[in-house]
C-alpha cells in the first residue's frame, strides 16, 4: 500500500516538493529558489528550463531525505504559478524564448487596444477575466509576434505553449502528454469557461494556432504517468495555486471562502456548479473539475495587491519595526488605531475601487497618534481591504459567507485574524497544515488515484488549529468600515492623469 502523495508546488519564486501521508500531514520537504530575470523595466521571466530542473531536483532530494521509495507514492499532484507563459519545440523539447511570468507588464498597449475596440466586452462574457497583462493569452501573442521564427513553426504545429503546469507534465512524461487542467485553463483569457473549450472567436482574434494548445483535463484525473523517480508513477491531480489552495482548505461547497494572506492577498469564494458573473472587477474562474464529467466548480476571485507588504514597508522604510513578526506585538500595545487609517494604495487600488491613479494615505492623525497606533491600522488596512472584496462578493453572488478560511505567511498572526473576524462579523478559521496549496494538489490527486475516497474524508484531513471569533458589535464594526470608506475616497484619482 501506498503511504504518501507527493505535491509538486512549482512557486514563482522557488520549487517546492512536499509528501503528505493519508492523514494529510507533510511528512518532508524540500525547496529550492530559482533566477528571476528583468530584461526590462517592467518585464519578468523564467528560464524554463530552471523551472523544471529544481523542481525535479527537490521531488528527488524529498524522496532520498525522507528514505521513500517511489513504490511509497500513490501519485503525484501539481501546484503551481498561474498564467506564466511558455512556448517549446514540440520534438526537442527545448524553450523558444524565456517564460513569461505573470507579473510581466509588457503587453499593456496590447490590452489597451483590445479595450479601445470593445473586445474586452467579450473577453469578459467569455472567459470571466478583465482585459490585463496579467493572463496568458496576450503574452503568448506577444511571443508569436517577437520571437524570430515563432509565428511560422507554429503555423507548422511544430510548437507547442502551456502554463506552468503543462510544462511540467511534458517533462515529467518525457514530451509524451500535452495537457493542463480547467483551472490553469481558465486563467489563460484563451478558455470559454461557460462551454468548456478552447474559444475560436479569441483564438482567432489574438492570431494564436489552436494546434500550439493543450489537451484540458480535469484537476482530479490521472493525466499522465511519469517514470523519472525510479518507477511508473501517475500525475493524477493539477491546479493553479489558488484554485489548490481553496481545495486544500477544505472548501468544497458553495459559500465558502478562503484568504491567502501573503505579499499581497487572494481572495476565492465557491460559488458552485454556477459561474456568477461580476460588474464591479472580480473575476469569475473555474475552481476545480473532479474527472471528466463532473461539472466544474467556480468561484469569484478577488486580488488585493498590497497586504503583507505593507508590513514590510513599515520595516523597511519607516523603520517602525525591525521584523515583520513584531507587529504584532507593537499594534497589541494598543486596543484600538484612535481613528487612524492607513490606505496602502501604493500601486494603486483593484476590487471593487480599480482606481490606478489612488495612492497611500494615512488619515485621522492627531498628535497623541503613536508608532503603536500606526502598527494597529496597518494590520487593520489588511483586515479591511479582504472586507471590501468578500463584501463585493456577497452582493454579487448572493451568498452569505459563514466564515472565512485563512492561510498564506501573515496568517500566523493571532492578532490580525481576530481584527479580520471582528471587521468581518463571521469566524476565521486557521488550518492545522499552512501548506494549503501543496495540500490542495496532493488531496486531488489522492482523490483520483484512491488514496482518499471522498470527498467528505478530506474533509476529516482538513483540520482547524484555530477558529477566531467575533469580539465586536454590529454597531462598532459598521464605524469602523465607514471611518474606512471615508480614508479610501480620499486616496482615489490622487494622480490624475499624471502618471497616464
Amino acid at each position: 500500500m501506498a503511504k504518501y502523495v507527493l505535491a509538486l508546488d512549482q512557486g514563482t519564486t522557488s520549487s517546492r516538493a512536499i509528501l503528505f501521508d493519508h492523514a494529510g500531514r507533510p511528512a518532508a520537504t524540500e525547496q529550492q529558489e530559482f533566477r528571476q530575470i528583468f530584461p526590462h523595466d517592467g518585464w519578468v521571466e523564467h528560464d524554463p528550463l530552471d523551472l523544471w530542473q529544481t523542481q525535479r531536483d527537490v521531488a528527488e532530494r524529498v524522496l532520498k531525505h525522507a528514505n521513500v521509495k517511489a513504490r511509497d507514492i500513490a501519485a503525484i499532484g501539481i501546484a503551481n504559478q498561474r498564467e506564466t507563459t511558455l512556448l517549446w519545440d514540440r520534438r526537442s523539447g527545448e524553450p523558444v524564448c524565456n517564460a513569461i511570468v505573470w507579473q510581466d507588464r509588457r503587453t499593456a498597449g496590447h490590452c489597451e487596444r483590445l479595450r479601445a475596440e470593445g473586445f474586452d466586452v467579450e473577453l469578459r462574457a467569455r472567459t470571466g477575466l478583465v482585459v490585463d497583462p496579467y493572463f496568458s493569452g496576450t503574452k503568448l501573442a506577444w511571443m508569436l509576434d517577437n520571437v524570430a521564427g515563432a509565428r511560422e513553426r507554429a503555423g507548422r504545429g511544430e510548437l507547442a505553449f502551456g502554463t506552468v503546469d503543462s510544462w511540467l507534465v511534458w517533462q515529467l512524461t518525457e514530451g509524451r502528454r500535452h495537457v493542463t487542467d480547467v483551472s490553469n485553463a481558465s486563467r489563460t483569457l484563451l478558455y470559454n469557461i461557460h462551454e468548456g473549450r478552447w474559444d475560436e472567436t479569441i483564438l482567432e482574434r489574438l492570431r494564436i494556432p489552436r494546434g500550439l494548445l493543450p489537451e484540458v483535463r480535469g484537476s482530479s484525473e490521472v493525466c499522465g504517468e511519469t517514470r523519472l523517480l525510479g518507477a511508473p508513477l501517475p500525475i493524477a491531480g493539477i491546479a493553479g495555486d489558488q484554485q489548490a489552495a481553496l481545495f486544500g482548505q477544505g472548501c468544497h461547497a458553495p459559500g465558502m471562502a478562503k484568504n491567502t494572506y501573503g505579499t499581497g492577498c487572494f481572495v476565492l469564494l465557491n460559488t458552485g456548479t454556477e459561474p456568477r458573473e461580476s460588474s464591479r472587477g472580480l473575476l469569475t474562474t473555474i475552481a476545480w473539475r473532479i474527472g471528466r464529467r463532473e461539472t466544474p466548480r467556480y468561484a469569484m476571485e478577488g486580488s488585493i495587491f498590497v497586504a503583507g507588504a505593507l508590513v514590510q514597508w513599515l520595516r523597511d522604510q519607516l523603520g517602525l519595526i525591525g521584523h515583520a513578526a513584531e507587529i504584532e506585538t507593537l499594534a497589541g500595545q494598543v486596543g484600538d488605531s484612535h481613528g487612524v487609517y492607513l490606505v496602502p494604495a501604493f500601486v494603486g487600488l483593484g476590487a471593487p475601487y480599480w482606481d490606478p491613479h489612488a495612492r497611500g494615505t494615512i488619515t485621522g492623525l492627531t498628535r497623541d497618534a503613536s508608532r503603536a497606533h500606526l502598527a494597529r491600522a496597518a494590520l487593520e488596512a489588511i483586515a479591511f481591504q479582504t472586507c471590501d472584496v468578500l463584501e463585493t462578493m456577497r452582493e454579487e453572488s448572493g451568498i452569505t459567507l459563514n466564515a472565512l478560511r485563512a492561510d498564506g505567511g501573515a496568517s500566523r498572526n493571532d492578532l490580525l485574524m481576530q481584527i479580520q473576524a471582528d471587521l468581518l462579523g463571521v469566524p476565521v478559521e486557521r488550518p492545522e497544515c499552512t501548506e494549503t496549496t501543496a495540500m490542495g494538489a496532493a488531496q486531488l490527486a489522492g482523490l483520483a488515484c484512491g488514496f482518499w475516497n471522498s470527498q467528505d474524508e478530506l474533509s476529516a484531513v482538513n483540520s482547524v488549529e484555530r477558529r477566531f471569533t467575533p469580539s465586536i458589535g454590529a454597531d462598532q464594526r459598521r464605524a469602523m468600515r465607514e471611518g474606512w470608506h471615508r480614508a479610501v475616497q480620499r486616496s482615489l484619482a490622487w494622480t490624475g492623469d499624471k502618471d497616464s
